[in-house]
Formats: structure tokens, sequence, C-alpha cells
């Protein structure tokens, strides 16, 4: 469904955002910028420094990235790498399985590296930590 909505969106000329294209991949319903959805969750969806499945990553704000960002984890591959798909890291596009690492002094995923090519990881970025989706078990 998230990827059609970006196909949609594309045909139409719009502007492809990580905030709605997280919002429908992982279910978290929060509104708002990506810099906003720490604060958001806090009172709706349990928080974390532990990557899962299913998971909004939740990227700070940045001189560089003053709205902060979002993506969804897809895949663990270590206790310090897993997979994630985001929509507009690379402008008005959708990346699939692009890796992220975890750098932070203390392996508790507050920077981070992305994969910006396959294989190569770009700038450091720090992350509030996971936001998890409701478990509807």
């Amino acid at each position: 469904m998230a990827l059609r909505e970006v196909a949609q969106k594309q045909a139409r000329g719009q502007r492809v955002w990580c905030v709605p294209y997280a919002r429908n991949l992982s279910g978290i319903q929060i509104r708002g910028n990506a810099k906003d959805w720490w604060g958001r969750a806090r009172s709706a969806f349990e928080r974390g420094n532990e990557p899962a499945v299913g998971a909004v990553m939740s990227f700070r704000a940045t001189s560089g990235m003053p709205l902060g960002h979002v993506a969804v984890v897809s895949d663990i591959v270590t206790d310090r790498e897993v997979i994630v798909n985001h929509a507009n890291w690379h402008r008005n596009k959708v990346s699939l399985k692009m890796g992220v690492r975890d750098v932070s002094k203390h392996n508790d995923w507050t920077l981070v590296r992305v994969e910006t090519q396959p294989g190569r990881y770009g700038n450091f970025y720090p992350v509030n930590g996971f936001i998890y989706p409701k478990d509807d078990g």
C-alpha cells in the first residue's frame, strides 16, 4: 500500500515525504513533521533504543535535516546494523533495504550512519530511538 501511494503521488507530480510513507508502512498513526514524532509518540506508543522489525527509527532534526526523518526497520542484521525502508532520503524517492549502522559510543542507537549507495555509508546522524507499533494481539 505504501509503495502504491508513492507511485500515485509521483504520477501526479507530488512530492514523496518520509512521514506519510512511514505512517503507511508501519501503521503508526502520528501526524506532523518527523522531528515531532518522538515527542508525540510518548503517550501513545512504546519507545526505546532497541531496534525491532516494524519499528520507526526517529532521527533528530539537524541543520542539514531540519524537519528530522523517520524510517521503518525491515530487518535486523546484527545488534549494530539494521535494514530500513524510507522515503525522501534521496529527494522524492523511496529507498528500500538500506543499511543503517549504530556508531554510537555506548551502542545505544543514538548516532548512526546510513547507507547512501550499496556498501557506502554517509554522514553521522543523531537518532532519538525507535517507536514501536502497537501489538494488535
